[in-house]
Parts: C-alpha cells; structure tokens; sequence
C-alpha cells in the first residue's frame, strides 16, 4: 500500500519542507531508537519493504537496490547508517536526493507533523551521530544522498512530546 506524496516547489523552506503559517511539515520516521524527521518535501513515496538485490562491494548501509516503478533505485538502510541495527521488514521511503530518487529503510513510519519553525533549532541534525567514514562513503558514492541526509533531523521524544501537547500536529 503506497501513499504517493504530491509536492509543489512555492512555500518550500531551505531543506525543501512544507512551510505553512510558520510551521515547516516532516515525514516522522522511527530507526531503532531515534525519532527522525525527514523534509516532507523530499519525500516521494511511503511504501511496503520490496526485494532488494544485494550489491557486492557496496558499503554496509546500502541495502543495495529496489526495482521501484520500473527503476533500480538505490537503498540505504537508516539504521545501518546510524550505526544502530539493521531495519527489520519497516517501509521503505523513496526520497528525492536532487536529480536522483533514493530509498531509505526505516523502521517505522508516524506520519506527517508540522513543527513550528521556532522548535527547528532544538533538532539536531541526523547525521550528527553518523561515523566520520560514513560520512565519507556516502559523499563518495553520492554527493546529492549527502545533501538529502544532512537535511534531515533528529527528534528528541521530549521535543516530539512538547509540540504534541501545544497542539503542533496539522
């Protein structure tokens, strides 16, 4: 069951969010522990985990690739690539990473929520607890996945908590 995510450019913050009366829309995301906020932008489509071909040589967190809508995208598993437990059969996201489409495994989908643009600040970005080869890998393999993965944020539950309880949901 796949939920196509239409999105126009106009009213678009810096990481290509949604942004309406000073709120900015993400995809919620939980990998392993972590709440992860992704650009709702970014995101294409929310989708049932599908075969993945094992790529050899690939690095750890890339899963390898998905025929999804008749192209082979790759996947890269968010739990690897935060140095936490392989996703287990969660969704698959395909993002947009600037001209090329990506999949991102995470564990479980929330849904969307809008933050206001003030709690932005207490978020820190996902990738700050990725390992440094990581990084590197990443920005070898593909400058544009770097990009779409240094927009994306990390939720502190008691953050997540705090908008909950002011009303933040849309």
């Amino acid at each position: 069951m796949a939920n196509e995510a239409t999105v126009a450019e106009p009213g678009r913050g810096p990481s290509g969010s949604a942004i309406t009366g000073g709120r900015t829309s993400w995809l919620l995301c939980r990998v392993g522990t972590r709440l992860c906020a992704i650009p709702l932008a970014r995101v294409i489509e929310v989708m049932r985990q599908l075969p993945i071909e094992v790529v050899p040589g690939a690095p750890a967190f890339v899963r390898g690739l998905s025929v999804i809508r008749g192209a082979a995208v790759p996947v890269v598993d968010a739990g690897m690539l935060l140095g936490e437990a392989a996703t287990e059969g969660g969704r698959l996201l395909t993002v947009r990473t600037g001209s090329r489409t990506a999949g991102l495994a995470v564990d479980l989908v929330l849904g969307v929520h809008a933050f206001a643009d003030d709690m932005r600040s207490a978020m820190p970005p996902l990738m700050r607890d990725a390992a440094a080869e990581t990084i590197a890998a990443i920005g070898i393999l593909d400058a544009e996945l770097l990009f779409f993965l240094r927009t994306t944020l990390s939720v502190p539950d008691e953050l997540f908590d705090r908008a909950a309880m002011v009303g933040a949901h849309p």
